[in-house]
């Protein structure tokens, strides 16, 4: 069994500088080596740029909006400006508002909030929890997964055309799978939600960072998104799109920076006027790092362009398919089918491993970081390996030891700063594992496979 080693173009696109890609870490067998990071999809590395943007800002911080030193006047400029960076890397229309929160999840959460009383949402059973659980005040279908863009969009226009068609109604999908990569058909799928009188929003988390997103061209209602999925650091989001339904709705959080005018009344109690702008649903001190980190990712992503970008990731996804096919015990997941477009994320399983277990040894005797478990989709992974939807599992805690049969996955994820050799080396350490198996004895431990630190460990 052998694994080709043919280079990736180099005249496509370089990889980007991200911080960590000189770090080094330990191997159980002895030695050192440079850290593989392909967990992409949980978070990508932030981009060197963006890093040294905000390293160039940290010593102008101050609180933005209501100060009146100049520190807190540049802040607000930065600010706002970096709202006006996301509405153009998105194609906002003019009446959409960007709305910065601290995730993918937060800014899902808070268009929960704000749909109308008695909304009707639909969502297919693929999403990632982010998309598939906020919507607990609304009555929701879970519409099963499909097995072709085509499928997508016949089972929703047929669960539109059941609806009620006098209430309102919202779409939840995803732009690309978290689980097997593969883009879904969006604009198809805004046209059908549009056509029965619903709206849509894009959970645009695993495709931002890999895709321009046009809200306008794709014509969807509202995009959500995680910075830190976007070479971006920790704890910001956003919720970028039509303003009414944010309008209406109560804040999301009560306090400074949503109100407008706060007083008492006679009575005792307090009126409040809350703005109508982006400032409704961000009280409280803003995360202006945060903010201004993804302004920057956005910028670098669009100055380097999406052409090269994605012209290099298609040669990546093609290296490492290509490579896993090569190895009988490999089965990767996918809903659509090999031909299906799809980013740098690919989830599969091996014959005769639990997956922690193999997870544990790319980690441990080759410095490669992947994922494995349920990836947070819990009902997709489970459809996509056939299993029971009430069979056990959890997402990064199995419960087989190394050697069983588990129910989780393993997932490779990379983008725009993955080096060739980390793809190399993750495909020949793949080849070697199920050739030669693992050097080292395992065990679980907290729910994680882990290497056995005892003397008598080694095989």
């Amino acid at each position: 069994m052998s694994v080709s080693t043919a280079a990736i173009d180099p005249s496509v696109c370089a990889p980007l500088p991200v911080l960590g890609q000189d770090v080094t870490v330990p191997l159980v067998t002895g030695g050192e080596v440079t850290y593989a990071a392909l967990d992409y999809a949980a978070s990508a590395p932030a981009l060197q740029r963006v890093w040294d943007d905000v390293a160039a800002y940290a010593p102008y911080y101050g609180s933005v909006h209501r100060g009146a030193g100049y520190l807190s006047q540049l802040s607000t400029d930065l600010f706002e400006n970096s709202r006006r960076t996301v509405a153009e890397f998105l194609g906002c229309r003019a009446e959409d508002q960007v709305v910065f929160t601290r995730s993918t999840t937060d800014s899902l959460n808070l268009l929960a909030a704000a749909v109308p009383a008695n909304c009707q949402v639909f969502v297919y059973e693929t999403e990632h929890h982010a998309s598939l659980l906020p919507w607990r005040d609304a009555q929701v279908t879970y519409l099963n997964a499909p097995r072709t863009p085509g499928q997508a969009v016949e089972t929703l226009e047929r669960a539109l055309a059941d609806r009620d068609p006098y209430g309102p109604a919202l779409v939840c999908v995803t732009g690309a799978s978290n689980v097997t990569g593969e883009l879904w058909p969006v604009k198809e799928l805004a046209a059908a939600a549009h056509a029965h009188g619903a709206r849509i929003v894009l959970d645009a988390a695993q495709l931002a960072p890999h895709h321009p997103v046009d809200i306008a061209e794709l014509d969807v209602d509202w995009v959500a998104f995680s910075g830190h999925k976007l070479y971006a650091p920790f704890g910001s989001g956003v919720l970028a799109g039509r303003a009414d339904w944010l309008q209406a709705a109560e804040p999301y959080l009560a306090g400074g920076g949503a109100s407008r005018k706060v007083a008492r009344r006679a009575d005792g109690g307090v009126d409040v006027d809350w703005h109508t702008t982006a400032a409704r649903h961000e009280a409280g001190s803003p995360n202006v790092i945060g903010v201004y980190s993804i302004a920057s990712a956005c910028k670098a992503l669009t100055e380097v362009g999406f052409d090269s970008l994605v012209a290099r990731e298609q040669e990546l996804v093609s290296r490492v398919r290509e490579g896993l096919a090569e190895v009988p015990e490999v089965q990767v997941l996918s809903l659509f089918g090999d031909d299906a477009p799809r980013v740098g994320v690919i989830s599969f399983v091996v014959r005769g491993w639990n997956s922690s277990h193999f997870a544990a040894a790319l980690s441990a005797e080759y410095g490669i970081g992947v994922r494995d478990g349920l990836f947070c989709a819990h009902p997709l992974v489970r459809t996509l390996l056939g299993s029971d939807p009430q069979d056990p599992g959890e997402c990064g805690a199995p419960e087989a030891e190394p050697g069983e049969r588990s129910l989780n996955a393993i997932r490779v994820s990379f983008g725009a700063g993955t080096p060739d050799e980390h793809i190399e080396r993750f495909l020949r350490a793949v080849s070697e594992l199920v050739r030669e198996g693992a050097q080292w004895k395992y065990r679980t431990e907290d729910g994680r496979c882990v290497p056995d630190r005892g003397e008598a460990a080694q095989i």
